[in-house]
């Protein structure tokens, strides 16, 4: 089976690799275009044929923290220009009467809506810097990202190295979870455009709309 550069990598390369793209794509806007499900699932397959599992389960510490340090500094980059930027741009999506209908669906909601992120590609990359510029309370979107990592980093890891054994006995299912991987993320992503269409079109709470402090 191959997973790109990470096969002829090392256990020093696998996890340099792995916990900085992680970084990068609960960080910054760019991680958008980074693979952060199928590269955790590849480095605990790879690391199932170098090391031991004991390096599983620490990758799996590592990214997991990696992970809510990045969400936490999208959540401040959101914070401290996302107002701006969005003044600025004026756009149809990117205008204050959206922030303020994010702001509204995050209050209601937004504490299940960052824990489940981190298994929607993109909108894990785009949720800290939301509901950062939406001004989230800090405290709950911390506890949220943190819960949502739990449930993501080492679910997906452990699995790769867990089921490498198995995966190389039954080529086929190489092909099942690349395809399982591709619809999970058209699924995710459809069904996220759509609930995002519709926060959009309900009207936006008097006290929601006012200007946030802090």
């Amino acid at each position: 089976m191959s997973f790109g550069s990470l096969d002829s990598a090392g256990p020093t390369a696998v996890w340099l690799i792995t916990l900085s793209f992680i970084f990068f794509e609960c960080a910054f806007i760019f991680g958008l275009f980074l693979p952060g499900d199928s590269l955790l699932f590849a480095a605990g397959v790879v690391l199932a044929s170098h090391d031991g599992e004991l390096s599983a389960w620490l990758l799996s510490l590592a990214a997991l923290i990696v992970a809510v340090v990045g969400n936490q500094i999208g959540y401040y980059i959101g914070r401290h220009t996302g107002t701006r930027l969005l003044a600025r741009r004026g756009g149809k999506v990117l205008n204050r009467q959206n922030l303020d209908k994010a702001r509204d669906f995050l209050d209601r909601r937004g504490f299940w809506a960052v824990v489940l992120a981190r298994w929607i590609p993109w909108v894990r990359t785009l949720a800290p810097m939301i509901a950062g510029a939406a001004r989230m309370d800090p405290r709950r979107f911390m506890l949220a990202t943190t819960i949502g990592a739990i449930a993501w980093v080492p679910t997906l890891v452990l699995a790769g190295y867990y089921g490498a054994g198995l995966l190389s006995a039954v080529p086929w299912l190489e092909t099942v979870a690349v395809v399982v991987s591709v619809a999970f993320f058209v699924v995710g992503t459809a069904y996220g455009v759509y609930r995002y269409r519709q926060e959009m079109k309900k009207p936006v709470d008097e006290e929601a709309s006012l200007p946030a402090g802090g």
